[in-house]
């Protein structure tokens, strides 16, 4: 094996966000695109207001620039790599679009609900038509419409059922990743331990362009991360948590591990959960779970420093996404 194929979009995508960093973020700054922090949030949060958001162009441009160009030396699979690049950045601009309304027109929500949720319906519906052209074209086996049970052999075929699944984990993990978003550094080292896993996968299943986007990925947010570490210099905002959860629900398609993604991406899962817990509860019973969701900010409110929580959840997602590998390459 060529470890080129690891190493160059790693170490290319890392130097480019670090230099994109000194550059993007005084114009951030400049144009005013400062972070508002919500009232019900922990008011040890308030410190962060003005810190500028919008901050996933910065990995993003420097995934894309990786990618591309590197797509040509290492494999002939442009269409996997298409559909990747337009599930990430289609969901990037849908977050883009909620960052600029939040911070420049002051509307502190955003996207209204139901518009995001009609652009992310309309994104995987794109989507699904063109990976089912691409797989027909190329007569891939299995069908996309076929999903397997983790750690077995189990396959079955949705056939047209295939469709609102793919909706489903679009949006599914595209909203995971953005709720998770809420202390510096946690989603750049979740996501950037999930994509690293799906680099492995690919490595496995010999789809080098999804090891090529992987690691593109995985190196542009260890650049990142040295701006959005605690005390963060800047955020990744919606921009950026939609178009990784986007591109992590179109690695589990490309894989066919759509189940697996629930747990190489379980911190994200865990966060969701604990969102609808809490609303559920209060709802039915007049009483919350947790001090405080998503269960990050809960541990806040216990006591836990910022960058402990932060350190014990990506402790958490190298475990889950060891599981998952685990079971996709030895089990699977």
């Amino acid at each position: 094996m060529d470890m080129r194929i690891l190493l160059v979009p790693l170490a290319v995508a890392f130097g480019l966000g670090v230099l994109l960093g000194p550059f993007v973020i005084p114009i951030l700054r400049r144009l005013k695109f400062g972070q508002a922090i919500r009232d019900e949030g922990p008011k040890a949060h308030q410190k962060k207001a003005g810190t500028p958001t919008m901050g996933g162009t910065i990995f993003l441009t420097a995934m894309v620039l990786t990618a591309i160009p590197l797509s040509n030396m290492f494999s002939n699979r442009v269409s996997d790599l298409f559909f990747l690049l337009f599930a990430t950045l289609g969901y990037g601009i849908l977050g883009f679009l909620d960052d600029y309304i939040k911070v420049v027109m002051k509307r502190n929500l955003g996207l209204t609900a139901k518009q995001k949720l009609l652009g992310q319906l309309f994104i995987g519906l794109v989507l699904f038509w063109v990976l089912r052209e691409v797989r027909v074209v190329r007569g891939d086996n299995p069908s996309i419409s076929t999903i397997g049970i983790p750690g077995t052999e189990i396959h079955f075929d949705l056939n047209w059922m295939y469709l609102p699944l793919l909706v489903v984990i679009m949006i599914a993990a595209s909203n995971a990743v953005n709720l998770t978003d809420g202390l510096d550094g946690l989603v750049s080292g979740t996501a950037a331990i999930a994509y690293g896993a799906y680099a492995i996968i690919g490595l496995v299943q010999s789809n080098y362009m999804v090891v090529i986007f992987s690691t593109a990925v995985v190196g542009a947010l260890l650049g990142f991360l040295v701006f959005n570490a605690h005390p963060a210099k800047v955020f990744m905002g919606d921009t950026g948590s939609l178009a990784l959860g986007g591109g992590l629900a179109a690695l589990a398609v490309i894989t066919k591990t759509e189940l697996l993604l629930l747990i190489i991406g379980g911190v994200f899962v865990i966060e969701t959960l604990s969102v609808m817990i809490q609303v559920a509860s209060f709802k039915l019973r007049g009483k919350r779970v947790f001090l405080m969701s998503p269960v990050h900010h809960h541990f806040e409110l216990v006591g836990w420093s910022e960058w402990r929580v932060v350190t014990t959840f990506w402790l958490l997602g190298f475990l889950l996404a060891g599981l998952g590998i685990y079971l996709e390459v030895f089990l699977g």
